[in-house]
């Protein structure tokens, strides 16, 4: 994959050039970009392409830049890539263009160059369509993956989006208290802020037979003392987290404290029973605050 500068560069004519074209022994890919073979391009050389037509400085991002971190499975959607203000490249059949006046604190050194991580979860939230959905994508991605608040803090200084300030401020507040998978994540979402139970402290230290233990939701705020695990199979599934776990049951049981546990398929597939029964529970010892009906709720 080639640009006619390149080409031209290396010695190659323009007649030579327009030749192999015409004989379809090379193919344009994109304007100015030349594929020195025939047939379907793959996902790299779309790539390579996507970057040579848009020049150097510029760097995979958004849903590209995430495909390439592992977080999306690869397609044959348009690369996106970004590049720095006052350059000249317009989006093309298959690239989608955008700019950037942080051009240079976003993009980390990588083959091929894109987005940093916590960059590519504010690009992400920012192209959505409304404020709860970026914040939605921003805590659901960087839970997913991994990428701490305070990564994404530093970024929304260095770079500040004109999208959605405020959400993606709020998002990032909640994954510094304490929102640290996509489990986790979701019972936030799906299960107390779609039905209106107040949220939980997570993280709470707990002493279990002489042990600390961190709970991942507990209620005691709101004057009941439910506790909620949350049992992700990924970092539930060893020998000694699970006997860490029976500890932590038992010592519930004994000092009389309700508890819950759900893992994921409970929350992802019947956040609506998840919620019900969790509000059973609040009723039950006491708390008579307000709740709703989601619009999963409304829908069934």
């Amino acid at each position: 994959m080639f640009t006619r500068k390149q080409l031209r560069k290396f010695g190659v004519s323009y007649s030579t050039i327009q030749a192999n074209l015409d004989a379809r022994r090379w193919q344009r890919v994109h304007r100015g970009v030349i594929a020195l073979f025939t047939g379907p391009l793959s996902r790299d050389a779309r790539i390579s392409a996507a970057l040579l037509y848009a020049d150097l400085p510029a760097a995979l991002s958004h849903r590209t830049a995430a495909q390439e971190w592992g977080w999306l499975p690869a397609d044959e959607e348009p690369v996106h890539v970004t590049v720095p203000y006052g350059t000249s490249a317009v989006p093309q059949e298959g690239v989608v263009v955008h700019r950037s006046r942080a051009f240079r604190h976003i993009v980390v050194s990588h083959a091929p160059p894109r987005t940093s991580r916590a960059d590519t979860v504010i690009d992400l939230a920012a192209a959505e369509s409304d404020e709860a959905a970026a914040e939605r994508t921003l805590l659901t991605t960087a839970s997913a993956n991994r990428v701490g608040a305070d990564e994404i803090r530093a970024q929304l200084i260095a770079r500040p989006p004109f999208r959605y300030r405020a959400a993606l401020d709020r998002a990032v507040r909640l994954l510094a208290e304490g929102l640290t998978s996509m489990l986790e994540t979701r019972y936030f979402l799906d299960v107390e802020r779609a039905h209106g139970i107040p949220r939980a402290r997570r993280q709470v230290p707990v002493n279990a037979f002489g042990r600390k233990l961190l709970e991942d939701c507990s209620y005691e705020d709101i004057g009941v003392p439910l506790i909620v695990r949350l049992d992700g199979r990924a970092y539930h599934g060893d020998a000694e987290t699970a006997f860490r776990d029976r500890r932590r049951d038992n010592a519930a049981e004994l000092s009389g404290t309700p508890r819950l546990v759900y893992g994921w398929q409970d929350v992802d597939r019947t956040p609506c029973s998840v919620a019900h029964e969790v509000m059973t529970v609040l009723r039950r010892e006491g708390w008579q605050g307000p709740t709703r009906r989601c619009r999963r709720c409304l829908g069934s």
